[in-house]
C-alpha cells in the first residue's frame, strides 16, 4: 500500500503555484525565467499522478515562460538603445535643469547608465538625468 501524498495536488496545487508565480512577478527580486522554470518544475514534481495537471493549463504555463524570457530581451534591448541614444549626446552642449530648477548649460563629458535607471550626463561637474534636458545645441560649425 501507498500512503497518501501530503501537501496540495490537483488544483490546488495549480492555484498554490499560480498564486506564486503572481507574487515572483511582483517582486522584482524574484522576477526571473529561473525562478519562473524552478516554480514549473516544482509543480510537475510535486503533482498527484493520479491527478495529472491539466495540458491546458501546462501549456498556458510554458507560454508564460516563454513571455517571461522574450520580455527580458526587451529589457535588455531597450536598456541598450537608452545608452546609445545617451552616448551619442557625449560633446554636445545642451541647456538643462539643474536639481533647484534653475536653467543651466554645458558640454556633456560622458554618459552612464546604472541598472534600470534612467541615462545620466556628466555635464562639468554635475550628473545630469536626461530627462533634465531641455534642449541640445548644435555647434554652427557642423550645422
Amino acid at each position: 500500500m501507498t500512503s497518501p501524498m501530503s501537501g496540495p495536488t490537483g488544483a490546488d496545487a495549480y492555484q498554490g503555484v499560480a498564486a506564486a508565480n503572481a507574487a515572483a512577478a511582483k517582486s522584482k527580486t524574484l522576477a526571473d525565467k529561473d525562478t519562473f522554470m524552478k516554480l514549473l518544475v516544482a509543480q510537475l514534481k510535486y503533482q498527484d499522478p493520479t491527478k495529472p495537471a491539466d495540458s491546458t493549463a501546462f501549456m498556458a504555463q510554458t507560454a508564460q515562460f516563454t513571455q517571461v524570457e522574450k520580455l527580458e530581451d526587451m529589457v535588455e534591448m531597450l536598456q541598450s538603445q537608452r545608452m546609445i541614444g545617451a552616448s551619442s549626446l557625449v560633446g554636445k552642449t545642451v541647456n538643462y535643469q539643474d536639481e533647484f530648477g534653475m536653467p543651466q548649460t554645458g558640454v556633456i563629458t560622458s554618459a552612464k547608465l546604472n541598472g534600470d535607471s534612467e541615462p545620466t550626463l556628466r555635464v562639468g561637474n554635475t550628473d545630469v538625468q536626461l530627462s533634465r534636458v531641455t534642449e541640445i545645441l548644435t555647434d554652427a560649425k557642423t550645422a
